[in-house]
Order: C-alpha cells, then sequence, then structure tokens
C-alpha cells in the first residue's frame, strides 16, 4: 500500500506469516504429495492413518481409529471393513466383551505399511534437505508441543 500524499514513500513492512497459516500450507503440500505416493500403493490417506495407528497401538476400536484420523466413526467403520476385505486388517472381539471389535495388522498390511512407509521418507527427504539434524529435531519437539497444546482429548 503506498501513500497517497507521496507515491515513492516506502511501503511499510508486511507482518511476517502465521506459524499456523505455514503450517496449514505445510500441510496441504504433503498431502498432496502423500495422496498421490500412497495411490500406487492403493492406499489412501486415511487408510494409511489407520494402519500406522494399528503398528503402534494394540487393537483399537474404530471409534478410537476415526478420532486420531479425524473422520467420523462411520467413515472409519468402512475404511475398517475396506482394509480387512484387502487382508490387510482383521478384527476380533474385544476381551471385555460387547459389541466393541478390536482391529489389528496383519502381515500383508504390515508389508504394505512398510512400502507406504518408504513413499513418505522420500517426501520428507525432499522436504527436510535443507535443514540439519538439530533443526529437525527441535522441529519435531516443537510441532510435538504445539499438537499437545490443542489436543481436546489427553488420551488421542
Amino acid at each position: 500500500m503506498t501513500d497517497r500524499r507521496n507515491p515513492s514513500a516506502p511501503r511499510p513492512a508486511a507482518p511476517p506469516p502465521r506459524v499456523s497459516y505455514l503450517v496449514f500450507r505445510l500441510e496441504r503440500r504433503i498431502r498432496a504429495r502423500l495422496d498421490e505416493a500412497l495411490a500406487r500403493h492403493g492406499v489412501t490417506t486415511t487408510e494409511y492413518m489407520a494402519l500406522s495407528e494399528l503398528r503402534l497401538r494394540d487393537g483399537p476400536s474404530s471409534a478410537e481409529l476415526a478420532r486420531i484420523a479425524f473422520v467420523t466413526p462411520q467413515a472409519m467403520s468402512l475404511v475398517i471393513r475396506d482394509l480387512e476385505g484387502r487382508g490387510l486388517v482383521r478384527r476380533e472381539p474385544h476381551p471385555d466383551g460387547g459389541r466393541v471389535l478390536r482391529t489389528r495388522l496383519t502381515a500383508k498390511g504390515l508389508s504394505t505399511l512398510r512400502r507406504c512407509d518408504r513413499s513418505l521418507d522420500d517426501i520428507e527427504a525432499v522436504m527436510l534437505a535443507g535443514v540439519d539434524d538439530a533443526a529437525r529435531k527441535a522441529l519435531a519437539e516443537s510441532l510435538m508441543g504445539c499438537a499437545g497444546a490443542l489436543r481436546p482429548d489427553p488420551r488421542s
């Protein structure tokens, strides 16, 4: 914006971009690359998130996976049903009984997940090529701290 009284006056410095905006832009770029890379493995990003979480947790329910993947429980039920139909996961009754089913990775699911992980490794290698190890560690710790501060449910 120029000063109407003095068009040659320098513009005031623009404010720096908001961190949340930069994180959002980065997430969108990662998501676009990830969607493309995972499609080559026949997996969606939501399926990848579910498979990744199954590697970390012992038998979560579809509802728990839905919270982690930011989708509705109904949508996650469809994802799990599809993954089960493809032999990537198996469901079994919860030991406490009831209608809750526990979901677990199969050997085929773990193999698929590892191939997908390599694709994400490639994306991260490009993204972080100019970032040294100390800055990577600091970035990861900062992002985890930010995410933790905004976590609505301490169990997720």
